[in-house]
């Protein structure tokens, strides 16, 4: 009779370690020195070869290369914050499509952890989660630029002056939370389709209400959208001055905007991690098995699904304040519902209910996005431009619709497609994931 994991471990988001790595943990130093030549000998290549994208991608796999290694946890933290905290911030300055990149990535990491909540760990699947999103960024967007003056009789107070951004970031966790729980109440009694349909439909609810609320009264300005957004302030700015960095905006404010970011996706992870263990973590999972089963022994469903609504949502809220702010311009039509789309495609990649399975599938997804697809197009671009032959061919004749950056949503759908044949517990599955799997008779995952 064949052997069957214990299932009694802690349903952590963590990874096992591959079998064929095992062996080397008694091998510290030699793990460490791996580490540093792949992420040092990465950057140096990012550095000298900056419009690289294979050079950057492979500086992005050292990060995972830390995570795989069978290294103890404060050394994986700690090397990290190298990277994230020293290496990343470099990189950035010395090309600004980097750091693009990793601000991006760091936004939608928050926003499939919020989901990854709802989805994932509750069971309850949201459609419309772009729309706590989009609340958080109209929050700062219409009280941080003159567009309230345009429907508040208040003279020489809006735009709010940049140190209120930061109490925006509250704010934004506070109403993102309080949203979540006026959509939670009306579906407390739906499940599966019936509940993705009305979430959907919230998050159509609200972009219309973007694109409508320019009359009577001028609150979003409508299609239009809203332009100039306030940024926050480079309180660091006398600092670097008195130690003779003169750097000029362009340059601190991605830096800004990168390390905001990169902490609040680290107190995210946290949070997950601390909730995924606890009793409030274990409820959730047992409603998403169980709801019946969950409610006969004692589990509160009202209160935990309007408690995972609540807390999906405020990570969405306080992101979307950022992004507004970062981005100086938003419109009704950066929250789509291709938008929710694709953060639930990051989260269904990664592995649901899975903290690192969502960490990697939000920056697969989004790195496939700016850099890989982008990248071929660009390539393609040169090549038809230059005129080359291949094998009789003339690659000036390549039709002008052949751009992998155009296919974006039919390469995502493939790649879910081969995820739930071959993997469908997804990249890194949870724990009680893999271990279900494994009953059904599949092959563990790694």
């Amino acid at each position: 009779m064949t052997d069957v994991p214990s299932p009694s471990g802690p349903t952590t988001g963590a990874v096992d370690v591959a079998p064929g790595l095992q062996r080397w943990r008694s091998h510290p130093v030699l793990l460490n020195v791996l580490v540093a030549a792949a992420l040092f000998g990465s950057a140096i290549l990012v550095w000298v070869v900056p419009r690289s994208i294979i050079a950057f991608m492979a500086f992005q796999a050292s990060l995972l290369v830390i995570y795989l290694l069978p290294l103890d946890v404060r050394t994986k933290l700690a090397w990290a914050a190298v990277a994230l905290g020293v290496l990343m911030p470099m990189l950035g300055t010395h090309n600004g499509y980097y750091m693009e990149v990793a601000i991006q990535v760091g936004i939608f990491v928050a926003l499939a952890l919020g989901l990854n909540i709802v989805v994932g760990l509750a069971g309850l699947l949201d459609l419309g989660y772009v729309a706590f999103y989009a609340v958080g960024a109209y929050l700062w967007a219409i009280f941080g630029s003159p567009q309230a003056a345009k429907f508040l009789p208040i003279e020489g107070v809006f735009p709010l002056p940049a140190p209120w951004f930061f109490a925006f970031l509250i704010l934004g966790l506070a109403v993102g939370a309080i949203t979540g729980i006026l959509l939670g109440l009306p579906v407390l009694r739906l499940r599966g389709d019936y509940l993705a349909i009305v979430t959907l439909g919230f998050g159509e609810v609200v972009r219309v209400l973007a694109n409508n609320l320019d009359k009577p009264w001028n609150i979003t300005n409508g299609p239009k959208g809203i332009t100039p957004i306030s940024r926050p302030p480079l309180f660091f700015e006398p600092a670097l001055s008195a130690l003779g960095i003169d750097a000029p905006p362009s340059v601190l404010y991605p830096l800004l905007f990168y390390f905001m970011v990169l902490g609040i996706a680290a107190v995210v992870i946290v949070i997950n991690r601390r909730l995924e263990g606890s009793h409030v973590g274990r409820a959730w999972e047992a409603i998403r098995e169980d709801e019946v089963a969950a409610q006969a022994m004692g589990v509160p469903l009202v209160r935990m699904k309007l408690l995972a609504f609540a807390i999906g949502a405020s990570f969405a809220g306080v992101m979307g304040v950022i992004f507004s702010a970062k981005q100086l311009f938003i419109s009704p039509e950066s929250f789509t519902f291709l938008e929710s789309i694709g953060v639930l495609a990051m989260v269904i990649l990664g592995g649901m209910g899975s903290i690192p399975g969502a960490i990697i599938g939000a920056s697969a997804v989004t790195i496939l996005n700016l850099q890989v697809l982008k990248g071929l197009s660009l390539w393609l671009n040169e090549l038809r431009n230059s005129g080359l032959t291949v094998l009789g061919y003339n690659l000036a004749d390549l039709p002008s619709q052949f751009e992998p950056a155009k296919y974006e949503r039919m390469i995502f759908g493939m790649i879910l497609i081969l995820m739930m044949i071959y993997r469908p517990a997804g990249i890194f599955p949870a724990r009680r994931r893999k271990l279900e799997t494994y009953h059904r008779g599949e092959e563990p995952a790694a």
